[in-house]
């Protein structure tokens, strides 16, 4: 006896996905062939896949799997090919090279990056961004630039869907590393005297955006980056940067235990704000391996109350090398490098 045919199982495609498993098991699956609803598609994976919104301990495999997001709709969209046309340039797109808290960093070429935020309710803050850098280039010390990422240009870009996000073009950054990675390739701790110079240069960074009427904001591993072999550093991510005095527009969830009770308070900051942030990432950069006079001097530079922390970047930098010089004698240079990738 023939039974009667049950209803055909829904494919991924036609379903529409609500968690973050479903949306992860909707990427074997194609886009639908109406554009529109390709769009939709896409979009409603991005948001569940995306890190900052997958549950916290899948952050790794959210990661991994919204880069296989991009690269599925630049195929599925022409996207390899993507050019993208300002008035004064013309911007190929190609491979997506890290994805922050904020925005997607694309390849444009060998010099140039695109940061284009993932949901246009940031366009606000790379502006902000924008602005910040501008200043940068046009009120601060030429002689310390290199200290920051240099902006091509910033742009309105309208996508297929209709969506308009605010765009930057900055110059790409070969050869560096965030402290993030550097922390994780030195799970015991950085060596006290590696760890100094990358300190050095932090401090002067603050020091010359502080006199520029900057405040970063968001000194995070992974917005600090050191390039080994030539002893550099770049202060990236500027989109939360504002006046002495202004309040910092957003703060990055994850690392929320690393900002001081003003940013989490919504209150007013100063430069003794990003002061307490560099101090509290060095401290877990050098962990355990970092030695009693230098954990005093961080105590004092993290205090809970703002007006009793120092707020010159550079008067600071006066007193750490006095600090290393008892310590370690003269300052020599010392290689630095990070693990080769097996």
């Amino acid at each position: 006896m023939t039974g009667t045919p049950g209803p055909t199982p829904m494919t991924a495609t036609e379903i529409s996905p609500r968690t973050f498993d479903q949306a992860l098991a909707a990427l074997d699956e194609p886009f639908p062939a109406d554009p529109a609803a390709a769009a939709r598609r896409y979009r409603r994976l991005a948001r569940l896949l995306h890190p900052d919104t997958a549950p916290y301990a899948r952050r790794a495999d959210a990661a991994a799997a919204f880069l296989r997001l991009s690269g599925l709709w630049r195929r599925h969209t022409g996207g390899d090919c993507f050019t993208l046309t300002t008035r004064h340039r013309t911007y190929r797109l190609g491979p997506t090279l890290a994805i922050g808290d904020l925005a997607v960093l694309r390849e444009a070429g060998h010099d140039t990056v695109l940061k284009i935020p993932v949901k246009p309710a940031d366009n606000d803050l790379m502006e902000r961004e924008a602005a910040a850098l501008t200043r940068l280039d046009t009120a601060a010390d030429p002689r310390h630039r290199a200290y920051a990422p240099r902006l091509v240009e910033s742009f309105r870009h309208r996508d297929n869907t209709g969506t308009e996000r605010r765009v930057n073009a900055l110059g790409r950054l070969h050869g560096f590393h965030t402290l993030a990675a550097v922390r994780a390739a030195h799970p015991g701790g950085v060596d006290p005297r590696d760890a100094a110079w990358m300190w050095r240069r932090l401090l002067v960074a603050l020091g010359w955006a502080h006199r520029a009427g900057l405040v970063h904001g968001a000194v995070l591993p992974e917005h600090v980056l050191i390039h080994p072999a030539e002893h550099g550093l770049v202060l990236v991510d500027w989109c939360y940067a504002t006046e002495p005095g202004g309040i910092v527009p957003a703060l990055v969830e994850r690392h929320r235990d690393l900002y001081p009770p003003e940013v989490c308070g919504h209150e007013p900051v100063s430069p003794a704000t990003d002061i307490h942030l560099a101090s509290h990432l060095m401290r877990r950069l050098m962990g355990e391996r970092a030695p009693h006079p230098l954990r005093a001097f961080i105590r004092g530079c993290t205090l809970p109350a703002q007006a009793r922390r120092p707020h010159d970047a550079w008067r600071l930098l006066a007193e750490l090398d006095e600090a290393l010089e008892r310590l370690y004698g003269p300052r020599t240079f010392r290689q630095f490098a990070m693990p080769a990738k097996t």
